[in-house]
């Protein structure tokens, strides 16, 4: 295991809005990914958007953001599909009342569990400042387009 990168480890304030749902958040092995889960049962209909709450709310570190996506299984056990595909939280979305929520599409109906791990996130640093250079043409080899990679 590479060590290096756990030696300098942030410390992120998080607010639990449901404490019961999390109590066992910092017993987690906390790997690339960290589940989040429903605060309450959600019932959708086929068609429907909800922003499902997640329970919680972080003041991420200056130059940090948070990716939440779908776990792997979300779609194929509920039929629901993430509405803005992948989420980002900027590091201003801090307050005490600034709860994460998971913005789904229902394809069918369907009811989720209160405390289901349903989505999942990720801390990221923010982009590192960079400067376009313009110019009129690329010097590279054309890959033949969209969807193109590996055909013959």
């Amino acid at each position: 295991m590479n060590t290096e990168k756990y030696l300098n480890k942030q410390q992120i304030k998080i607010k639990f809005t449901d404490k019961e749902l999390y109590k066992d958040f910092n017993s987690i092995k906390v790997g690339d990914w960290i589940d989040l889960k429903t605060t309450d049962m959600v019932t959708l209909r086929e068609g429907q958007f909800k922003m499902i709450d997640l329970g919680i709310a972080m003041e991420l570190p200056k130059g940090y953001e948070a990716w939440i996506v779908p776990r792997s299984s979300t779609f194929m056990k509920y039929g629901i599909l993430q509405a803005n595909s992948i989420a980002i939280i900027d590091n201003l979305f801090r307050g005490d009342s600034d709860c994460w929520k998971f913005l789904v599409l229902a394809t069918r109906k369907v009811t989720i569990p209160k405390g289901t791990r349903i989505c999942q996130f990720r801390i990221m640093e923010n982009q590192p400042q960079i400067e376009f250079q313009v110019v009129d043409n690329l010097k590279n080899a054309n890959r033949g387009g969209i969807g193109s990679t590996g055909e013959k």
